[in-house]
């Protein structure tokens, strides 16, 4: 069984990434699932990552058992997917790509997994170059998909893809992306990624206005 994505959100405070490695190791530490406690073990990688020790976070992967990310997808797409977020961070975009793409192919296995298949999608989406085939993909992924904690992702998805068009001049594509954001953040997200969906609307209908004199 994959862990539950909500009980990492109790551990995860990301603007306090050292604290929140301190409550990850404890709980790693605390587990006595072997598959459970190297998923924990990722997301440590991850806290680790977000403090620029890099190294220190691949040796955390590095040490999760070889054969049991063979015979858990989960735990292979969780190493995969922090091992780019990884090389993102120090820089190695396409060492990063060929990650993710890894991450996406091993957790599409599951319809279990469908939370770290979108995960892995929506990282490739940041190469400006392909986010609309990336953000297509996750979507399609989300169709038939029932958990709010995983259909949060539409928010971030349709956000991305409105500031790909903001940035690009396709300012009515944007805010209609924007609207589809908060659409999704009134239904599944946070009073944040409510007011962060406002945002954009009034952003990009004051950029149409202003274009349109």
């Amino acid at each position: 069984m994959a862990l539950r994505q909500q009980e990492l959100d109790a551990l995860w405070d990301f603007s306090h990434p050292a604290e929140s490695e301190a409550r990850l190791r404890a709980a790693a530490d605390a587990e006595t699932d072997a598959a459970t406690r190297a998923e924990l073990e990722t997301q440590v990688a991850r806290a680790l990552g977000l403090q620029e020790r890099f190294a220190e976070g691949d040796a955390v992967l590095d040490a999760i058992p070889a054969d049991l990310a063979a015979r858990s997808s989960s735990v292979r797409a969780r190493v995969l997917l922090e091992r780019g977020r990884l090389r993102d961070s120090a820089g190695d975009a396409d060492a990063a790509a060929a990650l993710f793409r890894e991450a996406a192919d091993a957790a599409s296995a599951s319809r279990d997994l469908v939370f770290l298949h979108v995960d892995a999608l929506h990282m490739l989406a940041a190469d400006t170059s392909h986010t609309a085939e990336w953000t297509a993909q996750a979507l399609d992924a989300l169709e038939d998909g029932d958990d709010p904690r995983t259909l949060r992702w539409r928010v971030s998805l349709h956000n991305n893809a409105g500031w790909d068009h903001f940035d690009a001049g396709r300012l009515d594509e944007a805010l209609a992306e924007f609207e589809r954001a908060k659409d999704a953040a009134v239904r599944w997200g946070t009073p944040q990624q409510v007011q962060w969906a406002d945002e954009a609307i009034a952003e990009a209908t004051a950029a149409i206005t202003d274009r349109r004199g």
